[in-house]
């Protein structure tokens, strides 16, 4: 069983539909969490919620973090340290994201989609940046990275034609750049004893237009649409230490959906 006992992993939007299922997998495997979020509301709710399961206050921190916001960053690492005197692992999983997101190809204005890769691949860009300074001084570090499938294969329109919703065009250069970002510093901070990885998830269940639901579980091998805590079982692998020499890899986990 991977236990992560000691280990310190900050999770950026750790309140989010994801983030929350993550944090809770990190600290049921031993591990201490900082939840890093926009949403201090609903940042007070889940250490409320934990509190309430019998999770520990010295093994849980909130902090309120804009991902685009340099000086944020950087406090979100000075009050790491102050608590824990360390960081293991950032979790790079926040996904900011404008109005205009979700329209059409036909829709979508050039403004909005610079918007949405400078908040999303930048944001991402910028943790890394600063979340990997911190790790060189520190001797070690482990940074993973949230992507998807549709940063390694062209949408599949066809799912969404009864939907309420489409796949955002600014979505796959954004999470293609994550897949490539993580390659990237992989290999520019060789031999300092520093990890670079990316998980891209399948599609993740949540009350979506039935028709979508139905059409997108005929491409998968068994199920289909996965559930949040489908992810756990990688993440908590890149985060253990039997993931010691895994380095620049994208780790695809979508039921064949890819394929």
């Amino acid at each position: 069983m991977i236990n992560l006992e000691n280990k310190v992993v900050v999770i950026t939007g750790g309140c989010g539909f994801l983030g929350s299922t993550f944090v809770k997998a990190v600290l049921e495997h031993n591990g201490r969490v900082v939840i890093a979020d926009l949403d201090k509301e609903a940042g007070n709710r889940l250490l409320l919620t934990l509190a309430e399961s019998g999770v520990s206050q010295d093994r849980i921190l909130f902090s309120e973090t804009s991902i685009n916001n340099i000086h944020s960053v950087e406090r979100l690492i000075e009050e790491t340290h102050l608590k824990f005197g360390k960081i293991d692992a950032l979790l790079n999983n926040a996904h900011p994201r404008n109005s205009n997101y979700s329209k059409v190809l036909d829709e979508s204005s050039y403004d909005a989609f610079c918007e949405n890769l400078t908040n999303h691949l930048g944001g991402y860009f910028l943790c890394m940046q600063q979340f990997s300074k911190y790790f060189v001084k520190q001797g070690f570090g482990n940074i993973i990275s949230m992507s998807s499938i549709y940063g390694v294969v062209a949408p599949r329109f066809d799912i969404y034609e009864e939907a309420d919703f489409t796949m955002p065009v600014d979505y796959a250069p954004i999470k293609s750049g994550i897949t490539h970002l993580t390659k990237y510093f992989a290999r520019y901070y060789k031999n300092k004893n520093l990890r670079f990885n990316c998980i891209s998830p399948g599609g993740v269940f949540n009350n979506q237009h039935p028709s979508f639901v139905e059409k997108y579980n005929r491409y998968g091998t068994n199920k289909g649409m996965l559930n949040p805590e489908d992810l756990c079982g990688t993440l908590l692998f890149l985060l253990s230490d039997l993931s010691e020499y895994i380095n620049g890899q994208n780790i695809v986990v979508d039921d064949g959906w890819s394929l």
